[in-house]
């Protein structure tokens, strides 16, 4: 227990575990992006649950970077008092929370901004066009919106934010050749296509000052052919790292990468085949400093022992697990190390997309 449960800090934030809810879409925020009771609830009982961390959804900066339904926003100030409620609600439970903050680029919900996608290069499909190249004014504002998202972060007394540049969103869209063809200082080299993630890390650090974490989830890959690769997740952290960045948490694929997404469907038949970018977290430790939470596929206490024992990771960022048991920390810690119920069938999206919020179909039919 020595390792997964002793005390840490990750800059200023003091940590008393080393478990961490990584961003998990919830389906829970108005309409409009802000936060709600039943929101808050889930989060408060993650706190109680035992996790050290809590990551929330991603929410997006700007109106046009909606990336789906129910979503958390945080691109106007009239969404900071509802912030600040949750944000103490999770304080009073005794947890931490970071925000992400995001924007979707050319996978925003044009249904739901009425607006057409931007992103690093426009996207025709069927003879239409799906998304619009963003301009340098784009760029200016895009950068501006992340740094402002982060002050209102903190200013709704969040521990720190963490910037979504994974998953197929607009900052990985920029870091990823499959998305991003453009031609000027912004594309071709990996240079250049990670400058829109400098810029808006360095922007929002300028925000919100030193002492206010910053962190950033980015694909170990994007496992796709002509995609982000491992040597370049490597470049470029290397590149945060020069910058003073806090923390990097790592995932990988896009809703793109097919049997490789975000959320793969099916769980590891046996431990040995949890965490999936384990080879990745290897490579990554062998070069970086900076403390990795690594995400993806674990389900059971040993493997995670393992991976912060042998200096794989340094934070268990945990998601569907803690769908299926908000208590799962508290069940580990207290002795009963099985594995999470979780099955990994993604199954727990469906009442979301539904306006029910995310939750284990298996666990509510079993009346827990």
């Amino acid at each position: 227990m020595a390792h997964l449960f002793e005390a840490t800090r990750l800059d200023n934030i003091a940590l008393e575990n080393r478990f961490v809810r990584s961003a998990t879409w919830e389906g829970l925020a108005t309409p409009d992006g802000y936060p709600t009771e039943r929101l808050t609830q889930v989060l408060v009982n993650l706190a109680r649950g035992g996790v050290g961390l809590i990551i929330t959804s991603h929410a997006y900066v700007t109106r046009e970077g909606q990336a789906g339904p129910f979503q958390l926003g945080i691109y106007s100030d009239d969404h900071i008092g509802p912030f600040r409620e949750m944000t103490k609600a999770v304080h009073d439970a005794g947890g931490k929370i970071v925000a992400q903050i995001s924007h979707a680029g050319c996978a925003a919900a044009a249904q739901l901004t009425g607006s057409t996608p931007l992103g690093p290069s426009a996207i025709e499909k069927d003879g239409r066009r799906r998304c619009d190249e963003m301009t340098r004014d784009d760029l200016v504002r895009l950068t501006k919106s992340f740094a402002t998202g982060a002050a209102r972060a903190q200013e709704a007394g969040c521990d720190g934010v963490q910037l979504h540049a994974a998953h197929g969103y607009l900052i990985s869209q920029f870091l990823s050749p499959l998305y991003n063809t453009r031609q000027d200082n912004y594309g071709g080299s990996l240079e250049n296509r990670a400058r829109i993630l400098l810029e808006v890390f360095e922007a929002a650090r300028s925000a919100v000052g030193s002492a206010f974490g910053i962190m950033v989830k980015i694909n170990s890959e994007d496992f796709m052919d002509g995609g982000f690769t491992v040597d370049e997740m490597l470049a470029v952290s290397a590149m945060l790292e020069d910058r003073g960045i806090d923390a990097i948490e790592m995932s990988g694929g896009t809703l793109r990468s097919k049997d490789y997404s975000p959320s793969r469907m099916g769980k590891a038949a046996q431990v040995e085949g949890e965490a999936y970018y384990i080879e990745a977290a290897r490579r990554y430790k062998e070069k970086i400093r900076v403390p990795l939470m690594l995400v993806g596929g674990i389900r059971s206490y040993s493997v995670a022992e393992r991976l912060v024992a042998d200096f794989t990771a340094d934070y268990i960022s945990l998601c569907r697990p803690l769908i299926a048991e908000p208590d799962l920390i508290n069940r580990w810690k207290s002795g009963d190390r099985e594995p999470s119920a979780c099955k990994s069938d993604n199954l727990c999206f469906k009442p979301a997309m539904e306006g029910r919020g995310v939750c284990c179909v298996v666990r509510e039919k079993r009346g827990a």
